[in-house]
């Protein structure tokens, strides 16, 4: 009988032994494989969290439109009216200015058949029938025919100067746009720096949660000011290089107009 239990003892200790070596053997397995999940667990959710940035990342047109916000509406509205009303001028002096280009050399041999074949009056005819600064000279100058080769010269550097006159009006406006700009932009940086410093005079600490918002608005309004600045600087430089065209095609148009009076005259 003893026996028999020793036996049954030796049986349960060695079952006891076994289920403990399972029991470490699963929680070893459970560990391992939680080791190996969790990279790419973490690898996922950084995944996720990185889709979720750039799903909240906002447009170009709606980061301008939140950055013109944040410089706020006293000097950044004032630099967006100097930009609409710059554009405006410009694009108004570009139609101008094109409308107002006309085939020189074309104009040139019309009128001189004109004057050779049918005499001034046909010639005027021809300049009354084209566009341009350049026609308008002509016509001018012919007029003034009858008269004399000075007459007629001094009629054409005369309607010249107002011809000049109509092509650069208005063009002084855009570039007081681009001047004032940056300046208000400037203004704009200077009230946000003093902003900064009275929070941190009434703070009585320099903490960077105090400052950031003015520098903020000092940053954003020079930013916006240069942007306005640098577009209306380039509609500038093609407005005044086509005005010196024109003007340069007028002026040769005007030397070409006395020879061919004097020519005229000779003949007569």
């Amino acid at each position: 009988m003893k026996r028999l239990f020793s036996i049954l003892a030796i049986v349960a200790v060695t079952a006891f032994g076994n289920l403990q070596a399972s029991t470490a053997q699963s929680q070893l397995l459970t560990t391992n494989m939680q080791l190996l999940i969790a990279p790419v667990t973490t690898t996922m959710a950084q995944d996720t969290e990185a889709a979720g940035d750039t799903a909240e990342e906002l447009s170009f047109h709606q980061n301008l439109k939140k950055r013109f916000i944040e410089g706020g509406p006293e000097f950044m509205g004032i630099v967006l009216l100097c930009l609409i009303l710059g554009l405006a001028i410009a694009i108004e002096r570009i139609i101008f200015l094109n409308l107002s280009t006309t085939n020189t050399k074309k104009l040139q041999q019309n009128v001189e058949d004109a004057l050779n074949s049918g005499g001034v009056e046909a010639a005027k005819e021809v300049c009354r029938n084209t566009k341009g600064p350049v026609a308008s000279i002509y016509y001018q100058g012919l007029d003034r025919a009858d008269e004399s080769i000075d007459a007629a010269e001094k009629a054409v550097v005369a309607y010249g100067g107002v011809q000049m006159g109509q092509l650069e009006k208005n063009v002084s406006w855009v570039s007081l746009f681009i001047a004032l700009a940056p300046m208000l932009g400037f203004m704009g940086t200077v009230i946000g720096m003093i902003q900064a410093f009275d929070k941190i005079e009434a703070a009585g600490d320099m903490q960077p949660s105090l400052v950031a918002g003015g520098i903020k608005v000092a940053l954003l309004t020079t930013v916006f000011g240069l942007i306005v600045a640098i577009i209306l600087q380039i509609f500038y430089n093609y407005i005044v290089a086509k005005i010196d065209r024109i003007v340069n095609d007028m002026e040769d148009a005007s030397i070409t107009l006395i020879d061919m009076l004097v020519a005229y005259k000779n003949k007569k």
